[in-house]
């Protein structure tokens, strides 16, 4: 059996185990809880009523957290000539081909790639690096298009992606602990609005079985899932 340390144990304490809270009061607890020395991600856990084995219940996105992520994302644009030009205008922080020589060699120093169609020709070759790490792109999550511009400041701006897994569980960041409670409240809300206009049409029941709340190294507490009924 894990035992937890003393500090996790404290936390504990804090928060009634199965007991639902509403969102805010779940964000000042979660909060409170916090016992590391770095500056906790604050993360969601949600169960979702879809059986993603099936193409049309997998339930995947984009949302942009207008609180950001407290996060500083590290973009890679692959694209040429004016679009190149625009990646840099737009503040990204490697542009060029080149980078698709030094990915081969094991350079993985970014945090979202983006590409412009005509490239991905050649990103395909990659996929066995990209594809488990998550930085794909892809024209479903925006980063596979030729708006270079706001690709590159929606990723700067705190845009994060979600997407089911075999189980039925969506898990995604909504900020730091140092965050204030309304900046994670606001997340909070953005993620879960978008998670609800996910919802495919295929999926029967109840959409939104379980929610949690959690930093990186805290206790979990029980969001309310009344409002999203």
């Amino acid at each position: 059996m894990h035992r937890h340390g003393k500090k996790y144990r404290g936390a504990s304490e804090r928060r009634q185990i199965g007991t639902p809270y509403e969102a805010k009061k779940a964000i000042d607890i979660v909060k409170s809880m916090a016992f590391a020395k770095f500056d906790e991600t604050v993360e969601v856990a949600i169960r979702l009523g879809v059986d993603p084995r099936h193409a049309d219940q997998v339930v995947r996105g984009t949302v942009v957290l207008p609180a950001g992520t407290g996060k500083t994302m590290r973009v890679l644009v692959i694209a040429v000539g004016p679009k190149a030009q625009e990646a840099t205008d737009a503040g990204a922080d490697f542009v060029g081909t080149e980078y698709l020589a030094k990915i081969k060699e094991g350079w993985l120093d970014f945090d979202v790639l983006i590409a412009t169609p005509d490239q991905m020709g050649q990103l395909g070759q990659l996929g066995r690096v990209l594809g488990p790490r998550g930085l794909m792109p892809n024209p479903k999550a925006g980063t596979v298009t030729f708006d270079v511009t706001k690709a590159v400041k929606e990723s700067k701006g705190g845009k994060i992606e979600f997407r089911v897994d075999k189980g039925g569980n969506v898990h995604a960041p909504i900020g730091k602990i140092s965050f204030t409670p309304e900046q994670l409240q606001t997340n909070f809300s953005a993620l879960m609005d978008t998670i609800m206009r996910a919802k495919p049409s295929a999926a029967k029941g109840v959409y939104i079985r379980n929610v949690a709340l959690s930093s990186s190294m805290g206790p979990g507490v029980t969001v309310d899932t009344t409002p999203y009924r």
